[in-house]
């Protein structure tokens, strides 16, 4: 008659060859046969979106870039705002959804449009000794944040939203005249053909990267 010592050693045996057989000898923190399908899907889908954004980017900024030199892709960034907030404009009370939407892309061309000449084009000028310029087009750019803020602070059913819409759109108008009809004519005047070359291809850089 076997031992209960003889009986468990027994059983532990058997149970070590069982587990042993079904698991192939893997640990049961072993990923398995079809973790690697898995990761490569997963890896393969980060590269998607990677290209697909890289790409929209791309296709963003090169139809900017195709209007010309930094005034131009700059000019051409002004008309598309204001043409955002004449359908801002266009909405009534019961489209907030709309409005909403609006005012989120407004936003992202605004702050696209601010970086650029921020980080480009208003040193360049203080470069070239139009510092009063470049710190009065720059003020601006907070009063420019100060109505997004409000903006996004309100209902958008409020009454008086489309009177805040329509204060801001003449500042951005204002803005963009003394830029595209007084500094940046006699800035580019003033530059060589290599200065207005690099100038545009920074504005074309952080255009990209913003975009």
């Amino acid at each position: 008659m076997a031992t209960r010592t003889q009986s468990r050693t027994s059983n532990r045996s058997s149970s070590a060859a069982s587990g042993s057989g079904s698991s192939g000898g893997r640990s049961a923190f072993s990923w398995g046969d079809n973790a690697a399908p898995i990761v490569a899907a997963a890896l393969g889908g980060a590269a998607i979106g990677f290209a697909a954004n890289y790409g929209r980017k791309a296709l963003m900024q090169g139809m900017e870039a195709a209007a010309g030199d930094w005034d131009e892709i700059l000019a051409a960034e002004h008309d598309m705002a204001l043409a955002l907030f004449d359908k801002m404009l266009s909405t009534d009370g019961t489209q907030t959804f709309k409005r909403k939407m609006l005012l989120m892309k407004l936003t992202h061309a605004l702050d696209k449009h601010a970086h650029q000449e921020e980080m480009v084009v208003y040193p360049a000028l203080r470069e070239a000794n139009e510092v009063a310029d470049a710190d009065h087009l720059e003020s601006e750019h907070g009063y420019v944040k100060t109505f997004i803020y409000e903006l996004n602070k309100m209902s958008a059913d409020a009454p008086n939203w489309l009177e805040k819409v329509r204060e801001f759109r003449q500042l951005v108008s204002e803005h963009a005249h003394m830029e595209e009809e007084q500094v940046f004519p006699s800035f580019k005047r003033e530059m060589s053909e290599e200065q207005n070359d690099e100038v545009t291809s920074l504005v074309n850089r952080d255009g990209f990267w913003m975009a």
